[in-house]
């Protein structure tokens, strides 16, 4: 097979699809590998790095995707990258399609087998999810204190207090892979921290392993009765391929101390709150009711190198079996790759993303 690997080109994105000693083992076994220039630079591989792997060098991205069998990204392709796809091609990525009707469509149109690795599930778990989950979830908590600095129009805040001061308060909404890492981030600065989810055995375990911790069912209530105390508000909320819910109300956010902060994980499906909208890397955050919304939807891309290789120790395993046995043969020997198949020759095959935007649906095979 051959696979493409292509640079990244949303703003700011500095992570890559594979890395060079995953280059390296696709060409031992067989496989020829196509990596568009200076596609590793962001995450601190050069090209050399990728030619000492076996990989051969392509100028342009347009070549890389009319070439490869299989498109091996981070992020979902952009408006520019349509017209690259075709039918019978894998793309394999993070896809997010319910967070875009627009992508939806295109990918269908296209007729592209797009594999997404957020659908991916194996024992009610999301093995390609986590580790991007687990930087964005310790992310949260730096941006957020950092926002909270009044230099940066936040409230002056120190979530770790002082002696004889207290502590700023953390409100984190989820107890998954991101919510968990807020949550260690926040107490390892030493800020009073609830974190609320709609799993009560999920919060017994938290009560049970983390000393001092606050665990509040998640509802809409409790969460208002928070709103005046809390500094630095997290939204960890994820339903598996589909849109996040808003769980967060703008009236609830009205409530919240001017200069307060609002970090909101959940972009990428969308976001979890009635006022988030997808910023970047270059312009972060914006204000609304007084608050600071920190939404950028490919928050690990500010770590590229932990990143990449985080997200590599994940994917390469899916990106060998399919490159190996094809589609269907990697689904017979994975079965959790099912899974992960959005679309597939102009058909819509993922419930969530149907569900989100009110189309139909099939089974891939």
């Amino acid at each position: 097979m051959i696979i493409g690997v292509p640079k990244e080109i949303k703003e700011q994105e500095q992570r890559v699809g594979l890395l060079p000693s995953g280059t390296n083992e696709l060409t031992k076994r067989g496989h020829s590998v196509l990596v568009e220039r200076d596609a590793g630079l962001g995450s601190g591989y050069s090209d050399q790095d990728y030619v000492k792997g076996g990989a051969e060098i392509v100028e342009q991205a347009k070549d890389v995707f009319a070439r490869a069998d299989m498109i091996v990204k981070v992020k979902e392709p952009l408006k520019a990258e349509f017209p690259l796809l075709r039918r019978g091609q894998i793309l394999f990525t993070y896809l997010h399609l319910a967070a875009s009707k627009p992508l939806t469509e295109a990918l269908l149109k296209s007729g592209v087998t797009g594999v997404a690795y957020e659908t991916i599930q194996v024992d009610h778990r999301l093995p390609l999810l986590e580790p991007m989950s687990e930087i964005a979830g310790r992310m949260s908590v730096v941006m957020g204190a950092n926002f909270l600095a009044k230099y940066n129009g936040g409230s002056g805040v120190l979530l770790g207090g002082v002696p004889g001061v207290l502590p700023g308060r953390v409100v984190i909404v989820g107890g998954g892979t991101s919510g968990v890492n807020a949550l260690r981030m926040a107490k390892g600065l030493g800020a009073d921290v609830t974190i609320l989810d709609i799993d009560v055995e999920r919060l017994r375990f938290l009560d049970i392993a983390i000393e001092s911790l606050h665990t509040l069912f998640s509802n809409e209530a409790n969460l208002d009765e928070l709103m005046p105390d809390c500094d630095l508000l997290i939204g960890a909320v994820l339903l598996p391929g589909a849109k996040a819910p808003k769980l967060i109300t703008r009236a609830m956010l009205q409530k919240m101390k001017r200069g307060s902060v609002f970090v909101d994980i959940s972009i990428d499906q969308g976001g979890c709150a009635e006022t988030s909208r997808p910023t970047t890397h270059r312009d972060p955050v914006y204000v609304e009711e007084g608050v600071t919304h920190y939404c950028v939807a490919n928050m690990p891309a500010a770590y590229a190198r932990t990143a990449t290789q985080a997200l590599t120790n994940v994917t390469y395993r899916y990106v060998q079996l399919l490159a190996d046995h094809g589609l269907e043969g990697a689904c017979k020997k994975q079965p959790a790759l099912i899974g992960g198949i959005n679309t597939r020759d102009g058909r819509l095959t993922c419930q969530a993303v149907a569900e989100a935007h009110g189309l139909k649906w099939e089974p891939p095979f």
